[in-house]
């Protein structure tokens, strides 16, 4: 059971299928986790399972709201952190990293507002993955990991290229195909005339990026 307060994103086929992949991930036990736009919590929740520690952060005051009653009520200890993670965890460093982040591309280039923060990210849909990339050799830990979820419309190669080239080794070591929610049915007109999908597309593919930190 998950509380859910409205405008918050529902845990769906990308959240379920990022859980399953921290879960078979083999990670060290007790490691300090951080789950980046934690939505209604439900990835800090696995995480605790098996972590050290956890902190979620989210830049939605009802994320939060929903992410703190749902580990209450799952009885797990999670650090809730409030506002943008580019600031909100500066200087702070953690051994795993997981996150479901906002990935759909959207006409307006302009900052999302209600519930579209959960999954609005810009005309290439990588105003957030771009950012964890960045931030990520700082973030984590020397033998640190980080696992997220992202759709193969915006670009699986060039997250892997980011990571790679800020000294992480990264694969995609998941995939699912599902079809379009509301969200891209609404947009298939647009991303079709923006050579984003194939005239009569109407599903997308998930992908699960992992990537370890190198020994230097």
């Amino acid at each position: 059971m998950l509380i859910r307060a409205p405008g918050v994103y529902r845990p769906q086929a990308d959240t379920h299928l990022l859980a399953r992949a921290y879960s078979e991930a083999r990670l060290p036990p007790h490691s300090r986790v951080v789950d980046v736009c934690t939505g209604t919590g439900v990835l800090a929740i696995e995480a605790a399972r098996y972590a050290r520690s956890v902190t979620a952060v989210d830049i939605s005051r009802a994320a939060l709201a929903s992410a703190w009653l749902n580990c209450r009520l799952h009885r797990v200890d999670v650090e809730l952190v409030y506002g943008d993670f580019r600031k909100a965890l500066r200087g702070r460093t953690f051994d795993v990293m997981v996150s479901n982040p906002p990935y759909v591309p959207c006409p307006n280039s302009g900052p999302p507002r209600g519930a579209a923060r959960s999954w609005d990210a810009g005309p290439d849909g990588r105003s957030v993955i771009d950012s964890l990339c960045e931030l990520a050799p700082d973030m984590l830990s020397d033998t640190g990991t980080l696992l997220l979820v992202q759709s193969a419309l915006c670009g699986v190669d060039t997250t892997l290229a980011l990571l790679c080239a800020a000294g992480f080794k990264a694969a995609a070591v998941a995939r699912a195909s599902i079809p379009f929610g509301p969200v891209l049915r609404r947009r298939a007109a647009w991303l079709t005339d923006t050579g984003r999908i194939q005239p009569g597309q109407c599903d997308e593919e998930l992908v699960i990026i992992r990537a370890d930190r190198t020994r230097q």
